[in-house]
């Protein structure tokens, strides 16, 4: 394992601080996510009259996290992270308000537009687990990855609490009530925006580059910029992409159906809450000891350790006889998405010089959320088809492949892997 010794100038205090400005912005940034993401459906379902294009909003959500990730993280490059991150905080401030807005006045097209322009903001601010590692050397890259993949947990616990007192609020205001929930959502985005630029300084992009010209990755200049072609021809880039994308796409494609699978199981409003928060703790609960794992071990690893995690779960899910069994599925679900992403993301941001990370990174956060978009628009054919034995069978074909794939990169390709960060 490589100890780095990091640039005098770049204290440890600093690098602490600033990981936890990013891990507090994160942590109301995804309590207003959840505030908002779950009234949706209900909200589109009344403003267009029709329980079928309930799902639009979720679709727009996707479509906007794609649409924007890229080109936000190639002017990060530029003009930094601290710019990028409050631009997509901003967005999502103001498409809750447009969507807010749009419910007192009855307009369909106005709510879509505020989703759309809220699901552009929420494809930049999650790139905050990349401005963590870019803070740190390299032995805790990973783990500071994972602690800002922590923070939803945070938002998991904290946004569904606020629901009550958000309709509260509106009531009291003489405000129909789903209004409530999106301007409290846009406070806490507006929040986020306000932590960002007052306290995150100096910009994690010189922070980085202090580091990186300290302890050059490779015999190149530390600002030196390969093209796009050559960044995706880097197995180490490929990988990380296909552990994200992957992962991403056997979580949502059998996330998504589970709560309908169950209520044809005849299990209860409440069961369905026990399995999703299992669920979610999976995903971030234990995402600051993935980050260590991977620091003590190596990110490859962790990613077939993922793989396998998603196996179990396909495998257990559709012959889950008990609500802990199916807790238990749902819970490996959360875990092995965690893996892979976590993991993926650590091996991505070793893989990439200064220079060359907002765009990279943010053309990954386009590729995961069109896993997303993919697994989200598939799912209900595959279900009506083929049932949760059919979803989850593609859930494993997924996951094995990615497993073939990670061993066969590791043992085939011309040269060795380096450890991240290396």
């Amino acid at each position: 394992m490589s100890t780095h010794t990091p640039a005098p100038s770049i204290a440890p205090s600093l690098r602490r601080r600033l990981v936890g400005v990013l891990f507090l912005g994160q942590s109301v940034f995804s309590a207003a996510q959840i505030l908002t993401f779950a009234l949706l459906p209900i909200v589109a379902s009344q403003l267009s009259g029709s329980e079928a294009l309930a799902g639009i909003p979720s679709t727009l959500t996707l479509l906007g996290r794609a649409v924007a990730a890229f080109p936000v993280g190639w002017l990060m490059d530029r003009l930094g992270r601290r710019f990028g991150l409050a631009t997509g905080f901003m967005l999502c401030t103001l498409g809750s308000v447009l969507s807010a807005l749009a419910i007192g006045w009855l307009s369909f097209p106005f709510f879509l537009l505020g989703v759309l322009v809220a699901g552009m903001g929420r494809g930049i601010g999650e790139q905050a687990r990349f401005a963590a590692a870019e803070v740190e050397i390299s032995d805790r890259r990973a783990k500071a990855i994972g602690l800002v993949v922590f923070a939803g947990t945070i938002g998991a616990v904290a946004g569904p609490r606020l629901l009550g007192p958000a309709e509260t609020l509106a009531t009291r205001l003489s405000l129909p009530i789903e209004m409530g929930p999106f301007l409290l959502g846009a406070f806490l985005f507006y929040l986020a925006f306000m932590l960002t630029v007052i306290f995150l300084r100096p910009d994690p992009m010189h922070v980085g580059r202090a580091l990186d010209a300290a302890q050059p990755q490779d015999d190149a200049p530390p600002l030196a910029v390969r093209p796009l072609r050559a960044i995706f021809a880097d197995w180490n880039v490929r990988l990380a992409l296909l552990a994200m994308t992957v992962g991403q796409l056997v979580m949502t494609t059998l996330m998504v159906i589970t709560p309908l699978y169950m209520s044809k199981l005849d299990y209860t409003v409440d069961d369905i809450g026990w399995v999703l928060m299992a669920h979610t703790l999976g995903m971030f609960g234990l995402a600051s000891l993935t980050g260590w794992l991977i620091d003590r071990t190596h990110s490859i690893l962790v990613i077939i350790a993922g793989g396998v995690i998603l196996v179990i779960s396909a495998i257990l899910t559709p012959i889950a006889g008990t609500l802990f069994s199916l807790a238990l599925a749902l819970f490996l679900l959360g875990l092995g998405w965690n893996f892979c992403f976590v993991a993926g993301s650590a091996l991505l941001s070793a893989a990439l010089r200064p220079g060359e990370r907002g765009r990279v990174q943010g053309a990954s956060e386009t590729l995961v959320s069109l896993a997303s978009g993919t697994g989200s628009l598939s799912v209900g054919v595959l279900f009506a088809q083929g049932g949760m034995s059919g979803i989850s069978l593609g859930g494993l074909a997924f996951s094995v492949a990615l497993i073939i794939a990670t061993i066969w990169i590791v043992r085939l390709r011309p040269r060795p892997l380096p450890i991240p960060g290396d």
